[in-house]
């Protein structure tokens, strides 16, 4: 029977792609039983690839704002999917965007979205290989399982890697009282994105050691809002011994309470996009029943989420007393009652802000020294307030999104603790933009290192140039990340001294002599002093980047702000709107691009 329903799954394959798109495989000793069905994969080289496989009911009508539901169908097919189909037809609702895979216009995606994909060497079924489960980033408002792709991390280290969709923005995160209210268990949450990761963990436990994955061996790792979701689980009750080591790349620490989520009556000036302001938005009572609100269109829903724009928190990750404790995530984090007690890393890039700064036209102007038919020269206004709002900004986000973190798990007993900073800079400079300097370890640079695929867009060639130097940093960040899956170790050529409170050792991840150990003495505090003694900035950019520092990436503090006693009465949030507005009145638009 086994043998009648793996050739049934290759005629589906070849039906659905065509021979020529795969290479040939005996489809008897790769396709693999699970509750989900038989999933039957492509083959890229070594690697295999099952695709789009459910891992939990489609979180539709009734389901809606609740917990994830298993899935269990062992009798169904999953097909293999073409090899050279990047874009993922079970994106989670969000705004299109071309370059990330989920192409169209306006809202795209599809509610019916909680589905994985698993990469393996072919010849893995019957091992027990470490398994790396990929949380994806995007603001947790964006993103899909597929975006990145981690063949090459598969083929050099011999691990599996799971990627998956979770519900995103108003779909994944949303308090409401005709919501929550009279709900028992985890349907009393507002976090049903994290819910929906929290599911796909207890599916890969049931199901991974199928494809040879050895579910005592599981290491979670995402960067951004993955990381920031990395960190979550480390806070939740609900995780426990469903991952073995953690990754956070670039994350955040941050939460709303379920107040704040809902915001009744706008009653929280600094909140952006909570339940009352989204139904106000969208002309619909915000005390509307739970029925009305599941009927509610996901289009309309998000078209009014995304014209919420400006400044202010918006509430996703919500210390609801289900995946968060109400005490806060940054204290679920000190909090022994919580810890995992596994080993962790936890970092941030040199230069994070670039990614957004290094377009802005505050910072940057454009001239056309030859012609308008080709793209803009890019070059840094005042090279000094330019370097020391990224240096000030960049280092905050390693405290309050890797440090603080650290510190805090170190708190709760954690032993296995390890930080770095990404500093990999090894660009190239164009006639059109000294790429270095205005981008450098930008966030998300080092996601190319972990898969080998070195895209940013077009200007790549620039950015990832084809050179030694990216070759010994891509075999030092798989190496050591597999390492880490593999053994719980973490490793460089130099050495990785553990974290503590006391010294804060971290590695620097670069190539040659950048690459070393050192130890880290910012501190908020030490940072804002540092903003006072700019000589070059003017006191409302000295207040504005103090605001920034602040408030900025992980949970804002406003209050500290005020402490601070340097800026009396500065509304920043005003600032930035007359800065804003003036730049597009003169130029159309606050980017370069």
């Amino acid at each position: 029977m086994f043998r009648i329903v793996s050739l049934l799954a290759g005629l589906l394959l070849l039906t659905a792609c065509g021979s020529s798109q795969v290479d040939p495989i005996s489809w008897d000793t790769v396709a693999v039983r699970t509750t989900s069905g038989l999933a039957v994969p492509s083959k890229q080289g070594e690697v295999l690839s099952y695709r789009d496989i459910p891992y939990a009911q489609a979180p539709v009508g009734d389901l809606r704002w609740k917990a994830p539901r298993p899935y269990s169908k062992p009798s169904a097919v999953i097909p293999a999917q073409p090899i050279n189909d990047t874009r993922d037809t079970v994106a989670c609702v969000q705004q299109a965007y071309d370059a990330g895979g989920v192409p169209g216009e306006g809202i795209v995606g599809t509610e019916d979205c909680l589905y994985m994909d698993i990469k393996a060497q072919e010849g893995s079924i019957g091992s027990a290989k470490p398994v790396m489960f990929w949380i994806h980033g995007g603001g947790n408002t964006s993103g899909y399982k597929g975006f990145y792709n981690f063949d090459e991390l598969v083929r050099r280290e011999d691990v599996i890697v799971v990627t998956f969709n979770y519900r995103l923005g108003p779909l994944g995160w949303f308090t409401h009282p005709s919501i929550q209210a009279g709900r028992d268990g985890l349907d009393a949450s507002s976090n049903f994105g994290h819910l929906d990761i929290i599911e796909a963990l207890k599916w890969v436990q049931t199901n991974i050691e199928a494809f040879g994955g050895d579910p005592n061996n599981v290491t979670i790792f995402g960067e951004s809002a993955g990381g920031h979701n990395v960190l979550a689980l480390l806070a939740s009750p609900l995780s426990e011994g469903l991952f073995h080591k953690a990754i956070s790349q670039s994350g955040y620490v941050k939460s709303a309470t379920p107040e704040q989520a809902f915001n009744l009556h706008n009653a929280d000036t600094n909140m952006r996009r909570s339940s009352w302001q989204i139904l106000e938005q969208m002309q619909v009572d915000p005390l509307a029943s739970a029925e009305e609100l599941r009927g509610l269109d996901a289009t309309a829903l998000y078209e009014a989420y995304y014209e919420l724009d400006g400044e202010g928190d918006v509430p996703l990750t919500t210390a609801d007393g289900v995946v968060i404790p109400t005490e806060g995530f940054m204290a679920a984090l000190g909090n022994p009652d919580y810890a995992k007690n596994v080993p962790v890393i936890a970092g941030a890039n040199r230069d994070e802000v670039t990614l957004w700064l290094g377009m802005h036209r505050y910072f940057i102007e454009t001239s056309y020294p030859f012609t308008k038919l080709l793209p803009p020269k890019l070059s840094i206004k005042d090279p000094d307030l330019y370097s020391d709002w990224i240096r000030v900004r960049s280092a905050a986000w390693k405290v309050r999104g890797a440090d603080q973190p650290l510190m805090q798990l170190e708190k709760a007993g954690y032993q296995n603790l390890y930080a770095y900073r990404f500093d990999w800079d090894d660009q190239e400079t164009s006639f059109f933009a000294d790429f270095p300097k205005i981008i450098g370890a930008a966030h998300g640079t080092d996601i190319a290192f972990l898969t080998g695929a070195f895209t940013y867009g077009p200007v790549s060639r620039w950015v990832y140039p084809d050179s030694a130097e990216r070759q010994e940093m891509m075999e030092l960040m798989m190496g050591s990340w597999a390492e880490f899956a593999r053994s719980a170790k973490a490793t460089t050529p130099v050495g990785w001294p553990a974290f503590s409170s006391q010294g804060r050792d971290f590695v620097h991840l670069d190539v040659g002599d950048a690459l070393k150990i050192a130890s880290d003495s910012d501190t908020l505090d030490s940072l804002l002093e540092r903003i006072e003694g700019f000589s070059h900035m003017t006191q409302r950019e000295k207040c504005l980047l103090g605001w920034e520092t602040l408030t900025k990436v992980g949970q804002p503090d406003y209050a500290a702000f005020e402490r601070w006693g340097y800026c009396p009465g500065f509304d920043a949030v005003a600032v930035q709107e007359e800065i804003k507005d003036a730049l597009i009145a003169e130029f159309g638009s606050t980017s370069v691009l």
